[in-house]
């Protein structure tokens, strides 16, 4: 019998074949503890940092940022190691997404301070000058309910204290947000660390060659508008400090600043050398020892 020339046994057959592939691909994997094994040392969302998750996917963040680091390697250049399953199993649901208005936040967790991320809620603009993320200094003023919070914890499993339900007294969701925001990815981070081999030791001062741009007006002027775009957020238009130290006449060797600048500080500064490359770097210190001086001299050198 041809089941295409009779259509009673073409739909009798569709119905099997659906019947049994929607058996397969949903209804099974509901009864399975999980599909999916936890990567040793991911733990689950703390009562802050959950309620920070709610807060993040009722605002609607998840529109317009990513929670996924494809194996591609100009997104691992810019946003560090791709993402693994295994970091997701938290996750209810996860929020890996497909659209990039914003940047992804898979590596967020301790990339910048906590400073930075309320700044950055409060007045997106003030951190990133073309920034069209709407601002937030609302969330500010909401209390955290730890009596809900402590429900959703039930729900999901998630160990708590009871000194950690009351801890969220008197937090906002702001707070809470900013506390989700330092946990994206920092576990991961922190299991890749202790894997990672100890740096070898280097002879003192055996940062590449030297500051190629040492005393070089026109250098300092370039590293004068890197900074402005990448690092006056933190530290000051004028070098004066605010989120991070004063800058203004810093005493820092060049190779110490080159080091720092490259591979970033704990407490929240990111490293730019893969950003910026090594000549950028050299002219943001060059400006940095320069104190403006030499900014200033370059520019009055072209007029």
């Amino acid at each position: 019998m041809n089941i295409y020339k009779n259509p009673v046994a073409f739909l009798i057959t569709a119905i099997v074949v659906i019947s049994i592939g929607t058996l397969v691909t949903t209804f099974i994997p509901l009864f399975a503890k999980s599909n999916v094994e936890p990567i040793a040392g991911i733990t689950p969302y703390n009562a802050l940092e959950l309620t920070g998750r709610d807060v993040y996917i009722r605002e609607g963040c998840n529109n317009c940022h990513t929670q996924t680091v494809r194996p591609l390697k100009f997104e691992t250049a810019r946003y560090g190691d791709y993402s693994r399953s295994g970091e997701f199993v938290y996750d209810r649901p996860f929020l890996w997404g497909s659209k990039r208005t914003g940047p992804d936040l898979a590596r967020e967790g301790g990339k910048y301070p906590d400073g930075w991320h309320y700044e950055h809620f409060k007045d997106p603009r003030s951190i990133v000058p073309e920034s069209n993320m709407p601002a937030y200094a609302w969330l500010a003023n909401n209390q955290v309910e730890p009596a809900y919070a402590e429900r959703k914890m039930k729900a999901l499993g998630f160990p708590y204290t009871p000194q950690e339900i009351s801890a969220l007294s008197g937090k906002t969701e702001m707070d809470a947000l900013v506390a989700y925001m330092q946990k994206l990815g920092a576990d991961y981070k922190k299991i890749m660390a202790a894997k990672a081999p100890a740096a070898p030791v280097t002879a003192a001062g055996a940062t590449p060659a030297g500051n190629p741009h040492a005393g070089d007006a026109v250098a300092a002027k370039e590293g004068h508008e890197i900074f402005e775009a990448n690092c006056a957020p933190c530290h000051g238009k004028d070098l004066e400090g605010g989120i991070g130290p004063k800058l203004a006449g810093i005493k820092d060797d060049e190779a110490d600043l080159f080091k720092d600048i490259s591979n970033g500080l704990p407490g929240g500064m990111p490293p730019f050398k893969a950003t910026l490359g090594d000549d950028k770097v050299w002219k943001v210190v060059t400006f940095l020892k320069s104190g403006g001086a030499a900014n200033e001299a370059a520019e009055h050198g072209h007029h």
